[in-house]
């Protein structure tokens, strides 16, 4: 998308740019799943969509915007299990945040952008209690296509 067709959207939309395209989940040489990252129109959404080759794992899609009273990013999670989940985000710098903090529990997400582009290398943690975080699963995505 051109940077003139993005006129009063937030800046911090821009950085999700890095995101855009087509990912191979887990493993390359033996992917577990796919996922994908495109602007709707008009440039103000991320739509995230993705498919999961494991009995355990969800398929799903997400809409990653600006929270019209804070300001902030927001991602707004649906999967095929019927579980609707709402996270902050952040990519700055190369890193890829989300969290959420309950009340039924706390979950994040950081993510390292490889410097070419292609990968992103990162780790899920979960806590009961928002103190103690516990590793949940890590997850590796390359880029496939754009």
């Amino acid at each position: 998308m051109r940077d003139d067709d993005m006129t009063g959207r937030n800046p911090r939309l821009k950085a999700l740019d890095a995101l855009v395209g087509t990912w191979a989940l887990g493993d390359p040489s033996a992917p577990v799943g796919t996922t994908s990252f495109s602007w709707l129109e008009g440039g103000f959404f991320l739509v995230q969509r993705w498919t999961v080759d494991i009995a355990e794992a969800p398929d799903g899609i997400a809409i990653i915007g600006e929270d019209a009273t804070s300001g902030e990013l927001v991602q707004h999670y649906y999967d095929s299990r019927g579980v609707a989940r709402v996270y902050q985000v952040r990519l700055e710098d190369g890193t890829w945040r989300l969290w959420r903090d309950g009340p039924d529990f706390w979950q994040r997400f950081t993510g390292t952008l490889g410097e070419d582009g292609t990968t992103i290398a990162g780790t899920w943690e979960h806590s009961a209690d928002g103190s103690r975080w516990e590793h949940d699963f890590d997850l590796l995505y390359t880029r496939v296509g754009d």
